[in-house]
């Protein structure tokens, strides 16, 4: 259950995880358009420029009625940000985001309030 993408970011290709919701959502899509190239395609069978990538994620956070400012980048320091907070070891993050160097996967790694509330005071264990 994963998608193979070719030319990400960077011009590296990516493999990312692939949820069974979203490969029903792609057969449907696929079968309704029939692209030829590119499973998402632009005008005249193209791919879409970055700067068209941000306005149809702009267009849809519209519609979903959020407010903020949301970016194609958000959207991945999301991905990563969720993946650790579930306990996903940062080397697998650093392979799905394509990082050659952990340094640069452990900009991801910001503390949150959630993940700081599920650590134990092993000390509390040991005095009581």
């Amino acid at each position: 259950m994963d998608v193979n993408i070719k030319g990400a970011k960077g011009k590296k290709d990516r493999i990312s995880l692939l949820s069974e919701n979203t490969l029903n959502l792609l057969r449907e899509y696929y079968k309704s358009y029939r692209p030829k190239v590119y499973l998402f395609e632009g005008i005249k069978g193209c791919k879409y420029s970055p700067t068209s990538i941000a306005n149809i994620l702009k267009r849809a956070a519209q519609k979903s009625g959020i407010t903020k400012n949301v970016t194609p980048h958000m959207l991945r320091h999301s991905f990563a940000t969720h993946l650790l907070e579930q306990g996903t070891d940062l080397r697998y993050i650093q392979e799905l985001l394509g990082h050659n160097s952990s340094k640069t996967t452990e900009i991801y790694t910001h503390v949150s309030k959630k993940a700081l509330d599920k650590i134990k005071n092993p000390l509390v264990e040991f005095f009581e």
